[in-house]
């Protein structure tokens, strides 16, 4: 059987976009995002916030997340780049290409949320 008649695997953006949540999150001192009503802070954090696009098999990322201060910045910025490259070739077999991280919050976890010093 010949590649042509195998058929072909679509990997959806939104798989990737929960792939590449999941590998921020993985990464100490990052962190989702507070949470808000109508623009009211309610308790809580949601996850990091996902932008994807693929083509081909290139994806280009976009991470929104919060950093434990006084955790440098750009040192988990590195580290989130890395292993979300790492995960989603690992996972689906795509290329990332680039991996854009904003950071949306700094602060001191929470009583019972993970802290990194």
């Amino acid at each position: 059987m010949t590649t042509a008649e195998r058929g072909r695997t679509t990997i959806r953006e939104r798989s990737v976009a929960r792939i590449v949540a999941e590998a921020a999150q993985d990464v100490e001192a990052s962190g989702g995002l507070g949470r808000t009503l109508v623009g009211v802070p309610i308790p809580g954090r949601g996850p990091a916030r996902t932008e994807v696009r693929v083509h081909g098999d290139i994806v280009t990322a976009r991470v929104t997340m919060s950093v434990a201060y006084p955790t440098p910045v750009r040192t988990v910025a590195r580290q989130v780049r890395q292993r979300v490259r790492e995960r989603v070739a690992e996972l689906t077999g795509l290329t990332v290409r680039q991996v854009d991280v904003d950071v949306a919050e700094m602060g001191r976890p929470a009583a019972g949320e993970r802290t990194v010093l």
